[in-house]
């Protein structure tokens, strides 16, 4: 059969499907910069790099494809962004935890690398604001005896309390190498396991055992326990410090800590607590 038999409305979708199909694909190529992104940790902090990586190519790159003395995006297409969990001391100066974009002006001797916080741009700020500058770093060029041919950011000799930020291309590299205060967060860790379980792991272990029906002294022990390292102004944790009482027939205990749960409740405007209060009050009373 011809086209030109076909029913027409078969034929003007047989038309349109094709138009559409046409319209919709897409040629596929690989980019000449494809993004990178390093995520590494860096004794207890998260630290994340993203940038496209371009390479050189047979050409010249600083002081042709990059010019000196002049803002440079680090790297192709979308600035490069760094993201860190805490705190990065570069000698006296701290760049403080968040997502900076990363941008540099390279100079033949040395290199000003800028950490912005205004990080949403694509390549460099139309408008450059020197307050959204969080911290300027001023590393010395270093030659490289051998070429790197696609642009490099590492971070490099890792300790459990620093490394070094690093840019390669072609002969040139830069090193920034920082420290982060990783003692502190030990000693908090540390301390916090050594003085014991929180009112929050106390209440926690204390409910399952209730919800779960399991060993209603060793709940009551947790549950009491939450509540004198919390306080009473915790109307949910007096609650169920309530509920367990009652569970192990001390009835009298029970609404008398039901009775500070609903006090507290109502000076928060919790009257879904109040009511839950107000009931197992009522049914405690006739159990006592």
């Amino acid at each position: 059969m011809t086209l030109s038999k076909l029913n027409p409305c078969l034929f003007l979708f047989v038309s349109f499907f094709t138009v559409q199909l046409g319209v919709s694909a897409q040629v596929e190529t690989p980019q000449l910069s494809p993004v990178s992104t390093i995520n590494q940790k860096v004794g207890l902090s998260d630290i994340e790099i993203t940038y496209a990586r371009p390479s050189k190519r047979n050409r010249e790159v600083f002081g042709n494809v990059v010019a000196y003395d002049a803002m440079w995006r680090l790297g192709a297409n979308k600035n490069t962004t760094i993201t860190c969990s805490d705190d990065l001391y570069f000698g006296s100066d701290t760049l403080k935890k968040g997502t900076y974009a990363v941008f540099a002006t390279p100079h033949k001797q040395s290199w000003d690398v800028y950490f912005y916080t205004d990080y949403s741009n694509w390549g460099t700020p139309d408008e450059w604001d020197d307050s959204k500058v969080a911290l300027k770093v001023q590393p010395k060029v270093l030659s490289l005896a051998n070429s790197v041919e696609t642009m490099t950011i590492a971070l490099e000799n890792l300790s459990t309390d620093g490394a070094v930020l690093s840019i390669s291309w072609d002969r040139v590299a830069v090193k920034m190498p920082f420290n982060l205060d990783t003692r502190t967060k030990v000693d908090n860790s540390i301390n916090k396991v050594m003085s014991g379980p929180s009112a929050g792991d106390y209440y926690s272990a204390a409910k399952y055992y209730y919800n779960q029906e399991l060993d209603k002294k060793k709940s009551l022990e947790w549950i009491n326990k939450a509540v004198e390292l919390r306080g009473t102004s915790a109307y949910w944790y007096t609650k169920l410090q309530a509920e367990i009482l009652a569970w192990n027939g001390e009835y009298k205990k029970a609404i008398e800590a039901a009775q500070v749960s609903m006090k507290t409740a109502a000076s928060k405007g919790n009257d879904d607590y109040v009511r839950m209060n107000e009931k197992s009050i009522a049914k405690w009373k006739k159990m006592k």
